[in-house]
């Protein structure tokens, strides 16, 4: 993912530290947090939503403020500038899309970088729930240090794109949320065919869009593309990414047998190919996993 040359981002999008507090309901992942629930539930029997729920104060870890304005040759070389710069791409993106498509109003999402531990309106969580979106604070949460176990524990491998598949994922669902999928899923069950798999999945198609179409996408305060078109180089990071974070290659490399009904996010394959339906020209209803007849 190289950003265009002469790309400007303003600050004061993306906070820096704790959320907010309270205990509605449980978070969504994606990336690290289909590494950390999943490993969860395979080696304690529970479920993952366990992990994010009715705590104590955890601190809200994290210096306070937000992520300043940066330009793209530091959105390029510096993760925290680099997803202020992805945020605003999605922001962009979805505030077209969305009305066009899904026929309703894109509201801004908060984001949250965090390190360490975070208050968030679906309770507290630290680090190791990577990162997630929470439904009852309209927030994505991230700690940043999380791309570095994708690619050293999960095989995954790394680079700028595959980074910023997993903010576009979370933002997947926060897309779902707003066209009223997650009123209609049963996020509760596991299996290959579960409302949890097909969220997930079309979360995964959903952040395929917004990458196919972020070389396209201008920004509109300085008329400039927000991303160089992406290279196979830098697409095979983002499948990697995907793949890496199926639930058969993470059963394989907690040690255990591969358990389909066990799936909460999907296999390697799926995630590869949704995030590919997404990309290739999909549309919000070609993402519609929800209601897909074949995964």
């Amino acid at each position: 993912m190289t950003f265009s040359e002469g790309g400007q981002f303003e600050g004061g999008r993306v906070r820096k530290g704790g959320g907010r507090r309270g205990a509605v309901g449980a978070g969504v992942g994606g990336g690290a947090a289909l590494v950390i629930a999943l490993l969860y539930m395979v080696l304690t029997g529970n479920s993952p939503a366990d992990i994010l729920g009715t705590t104590t104060d955890s601190g809200g870890g994290g210096e306070q403020g937000y992520i300043g304005a940066c330009t793209a040759e530091q959105a390029n070389a510096d993760p925290e500038c680099r997803l202020n710069a992805a945020v605003d791409s999605l922001d962009v993106y979805w505030a077209e899309t969305l009305p066009e498509q899904g026929g309703v109003e894109y509201e801004l999402p908060e984001v949250v970088s965090f390190t360490g531990a975070v208050d968030t309106g679906c309770g507290s969580a630290t680090s190791a729930t990577g990162p997630f979106y929470c439904p009852a604070d309209t927030t994505v949460y991230e700690d940043l240090s999380f791309y570095d176990q994708l690619s050293s524990q999960f095989g995954a491998e790394g680079g700028p794109l595959a980074e910023m598949y997993v903010t576009a994922h979370e933002f997947g669902h926060h897309i779902e949320n707003q066209l009223g999928l997650f009123e209609r899923a049963d996020r509760s069950g596991t299996g290959p065919e579960s409302d949890s798999v097909r969220i997930e999945l079309m979360a995964d198609c959903l952040a395929g869009m917004w990458a196919g179409n972020a070389a396209t996408t201008e920004d509109p305060d300085t008329g400039v593309p927000f991303l160089q078109p992406i290279s196979q180089a830098e697409l095979e990071q983002a499948l990697s990414a995907a793949a890496a974070v199926g639930d058969d290659n993470i059963q394989r490399r907690s040690g255990g047998d591969v358990n389909p009904e066990a799936f909460s996010h999907g296999s390697s394959q799926q995630r590869v190919r949704w995030f590919s339906i997404g990309y290739d020209g999909g549309t919000i209803q070609d993402c519609n996993a929800l209601d897909a007849r074949t995964l």
